[in-house]
């Protein structure tokens, strides 16, 4: 027990957000910091928000409040400018007109068919969050709580999805050509692709693949970009030789992945890339590498 409770000046009630039928919807598994995951219910664009507050009230006290309202707000919150939240939604409704509780009361709330234009994203610097918001006023400051949820935007597979192949090297020394099946990837596929050596007249001791996230935030000339690796393994040891053909076969299914973000509402961008390494004996690393679409 706190001091100020143990005298009688903590907090008179606590507030909570229930959204009907959290239980049996699917949870989505998050990264919410570096070595920290929540999870929160999954909802779609276009689907309706609804639920309750619940304001109880501490035994023995009596809230004296000047309204209650909860809000539906989405909003980009950047990590390196703390404090400034940028809302693209934000809606409200009024639950209750100033009054005096003694018991705990609830109120319902139904957000309707709301447009949630923007998945969900947690990023190195950026976040997009999406959350229902219980306030109640008081004559000196206010009790709040936020639920969190988690919204997923599906979109058509693209008709049009050419492979990728492009010739590489360096003149005399080095000349592959790489080829992947596809451009544009679901997040459950599999790329497969090969690497085929031309010209082989460097000592390789080895060859790699990774996939690179790559996240953009800001606005010139205040932007910032950080690239993080998804994966990395091998795909060769030892020395090629000229007509040799490395096969690839990558599942994604098992890897923390989002969707490509392109210039979302102008404040960040997710893009996503193969990275192909090749190492030499003398540790000299020669790379290419080549943005897909997730």
């Amino acid at each position: 027990m706190s001091l100020a409770s143990l005298f009688g000046f903590g907090p008179v009630a606590d507030v909570s957000v229930i959204l009907n039928g959290e239980d049996e919807r699917q949870q989505v598994d998050y990264r919410a910091g570096k070595d920290k995951r929540e999870k929160a219910p999954l909802y779609f664009d276009g689907e309706s928000v609804v639920g309750k507050v619940v304001v109880r009230v501490h035994e023995g006290k009596q809230l004296e409040h000047y309204g209650i309202k909860v809000q539906f707000i989405g909003c980009i919150e950047m990590f390196y400018d703390r404090g400034t939240h940028y809302e693209f939604v934000s809606l409200v409704q009024e639950l209750a007109a100033p009054a005096e509780l003694t018991s705990t009361s609830m109120y319902n709330f139904e957000f309707k068919n709301v447009e949630k234009q923007y998945e969900s994203y947690h990023g190195i610097n950026v976040k997009l969050r999406y959350f229902v918001q219980a306030t109640v006023s008081k004559r000196v400051g206010a009790i709040s709580q936020a639920k969190d949820i988690w919204v997923y935007s599906y979109r058509v597979p693209p008709e049009v999805n050419s492979s990728i192949r492009m010739e590489v090297g360096i003149e005399d020394c080095l000349h592959i050509e790489f080829e992947y099946n596809k451009s544009k990837y679901h997040l459950k596929d599999v790329i497969v692709g090969k690497i085929y050596f031309l010209l082989v007249r460097i000592k390789i001791n080895h060859m790699e693949l990774s996939i690179i996230r790559r996240e953009t935030t800001g606005a010139a000339p205040n932007q910032y970009n950080e690239s993080e690796t998804i994966t990395k393994f091998e795909i060769m040891d030892g020395a090629p030789v000229r007509g040799e053909t490395i096969p690839i076969r990558l599942f994604l299914g098992g890897f923390d992945l989002t969707p490509t973000y392109r210039d979302v509402n102008k404040k960040f961008s997710t893009r996503y890339y193969l990275n192909l390494v090749l190492i030499d004996q003398e540790s000299r690393r020669y790379f290419k590498q080549q943005e897909i679409t997730l």
